[in-house]
């Protein structure tokens, strides 16, 4: 039991470095003295630190480009897949779908669409393929769920890099608020040092000098 009771304890400590994605967890200053021993060891500290928190803010930066794509992405995802579920609801239809299609942006032309087992998808870089009508569903409905997890990744990861972000802030704070503490200490020891001086030469001076 007690050997079970330290692994359970051990396993408890041992935290991710990092979360799923291999963002580092930032360090959490309890102590400042875990980081800094002497004066001189602040101003590097804070500079590991600052440089810790552009790093973070780099890699928001990026993913808030990559959400943004995302979601400009997704709902073009989304309504080529819902036309392919029609086209596919409406393959043993007698009659052809009549509808109309963009030729530019303020041009629309009328066409009739026969029914069809097969479609045509644009894959990027100039590239369309043709894809059986099941395929093509699953192709897309495969990229869609993709680009939702993709999303839900980066916005878990947004969260977590702010949280990184503020620790290290914290951090950086706590360093430079006890590096103004010890400063003041140096003060208050200087001028206590100097008024024991002062008085000791007072008892030195000869009687009536």
């Amino acid at each position: 039991m007690a050997s079970k009771g330290k692994e359970t304890a051990a396993a408890t400590r041992k935290e991710p470095a990092s979360n799923p994605r291999g963002i580092p967890y930032a360090p959490f200053v309890d102590k400042v003295e875990d980081y800094v021993t002497t004066r001189a060891d602040v101003e590097p500290t804070l500079r590991s630190f600052q440089e810790m928190i552009a790093k973070y803010q780099f890699m928001e930066q990026n993913l808030q480009r990559r959400v943004a794509g995302l979601k400009d992405k997704m709902p073009d995802i989304q309504k080529t897949l819902d036309t392919v579920r029609f086209l596919k609801l409406r393959k043993d239809a007698p009659d052809p779908i009549e509808t109309t299609f963009e030729l530019n942006e303020t041009l629309y032309a009328k066409a009739e669409i026969p029914p069809t087992d097969e479609v045509y998808i644009w894959l990027g870089a100039n590239v369309m393929l043709s894809y059986p009508i099941d395929e093509a569903e699953e192709l897309l409905d495969t990229k869609f769920q993709a680009a939702t997890k993709s999303l839900n990744n980066c916005e878990e990861d947004l969260d977590f890099l702010r949280e990184q972000i503020t620790t290290m802030e914290v951090a950086l704070a706590r360093v430079y608020n006890w590096d103004v503490v010890q400063k003041r200490k140096e003060k208050e020891e200087e001028e206590k040092a100097q008024k024991a001086s002062g008085k000791q030469k007072e008892k030195e001076k000869p009687p009536g000098g």
